[in-house]
């Protein structure tokens, strides 16, 4: 996306703060001035629209990156990669929907984050199938609410615990503990003598073929695609209230939410979890609707 004026970046002399001084300057939009830059830039092309969009969303991206810093990357290059998801949602923004672009953005700033996290750690060969990626980003969580931050093995209770809070194998959670334990001595030499080559070149390379890649970034498309047409099914205080408490890196109190709308806590959430409710059912009728061409084409097929 082209822009009318550089983007700051995080450089070497300024480092992280200066970075962080420099995004505070560009305003929040309101969300009537955001409904109307993303028109221009959709219908028109509007360059100049479609910066104030990304340099007004900055800030979300660098809190965003900051819960990404345990992955031992540069900050700058998380913080980057999140700025080309924020762009893409941008380019793919549609305010006619009803939602802020905030709400949209998160997704697509993660998921590039995220992938560049995997590829980063292709050392270690990572795989990207979705129980993969799950273990990956959610282990050490899991770990810690459980108070096994031990390296080494896990207790086989705790292989047990952390699978079912995961909803994984416990041959999963066991071998992407170690291969998340074991990563820092795997460019270390066989030998001494360094003409054996690294332990990670004995590494069995389990990445996800092109086809596989594929569908799931058409899966990730088809569920973006199925949310944003479920949040078109709440009001306006529903859907305030379930992004607020269900879509938000930091959800907001019962109490914050009962004083805003003034009513009492019980039906704040009493609110959110009927807007669960039609979300997610409209959620699994859109997205039965995307598959069923899929399925008509391969009964077709065979």
């Amino acid at each position: 996306m082209a822009r009318s004026t550089a983007m700051p970046m995080i450089t070497a002399e300024g480092g992280l703060s200066k970075y962080l001084e420099e995004i505070r300057r560009f305003p929040m939009l309101e969300p009537q001035e955001e409904y109307m830059l993303a028109k221009s830039w959709r219908e028109h092309g509007d360059r100049d629209a479609a910066h104030k969009l990304v340099t007004s969303h900055l800030r979300l991206v660098a809190k965003i990156a900051m819960g990404y810093r345990g992955y031992g990357l540069p900050i700058s290059e998380i913080v980057s990669e999140g700025n080309v998801g924020l762009m893409q949602a941008v380019k793919r923004f549609e305010p006619e929907k009803g939602f802020r672009l905030a709400t949209y953005a998160m997704w697509w700033i993660k998921a590039a984050i995220q992938e560049y996290i995997l590829r980063s750690w292709s050392l270690v060969k990572m795989g990207t199938t979705a129980n993969q990626k799950k273990l990956f980003f959610n282990l050490r969580k899991a770990k810690s609410k459980i108070s096994a931050l031990n390296d080494g093995d896990l207790k086989p209770d705790q292989v047990a615990q952390i699978a079912k809070r995961l909803g994984v194998t416990e041959k999963d959670v066991v071998d992407m503990n170690r291969r998340l334990g074991g990563d820092t001595s795997l460019n270390a030499p066989i030998r001494d003598d360094g003409d054996s080559g690294e332990w990670q070149d004995w590494l069995a390379d389990e990445s996800a073929g092109q086809e596989e890649i594929l569908a799931d970034n058409e899966e990730m498309d088809n569920r973006r695609s199925a949310l944003d047409h479920a949040l078109t099914v709440l009001n306006d205080r529903e859907r305030r209230i379930f992004e607020a408490r269900r879509l938000a890196d930091d959800p907001v109190t019962l109490e914050e939410l009962a004083e805003e709308f003034g009513v009492s806590r019980e039906r704040v959430r009493q609110i959110e979890v009927r807007a669960f409710e039609k979300v997610q059912k409209a959620v699994k009728n859109k997205v039965a609707a995307l598959e069923t061409p899929k399925a008509q084409e391969a009964l077709a097929a065979h």
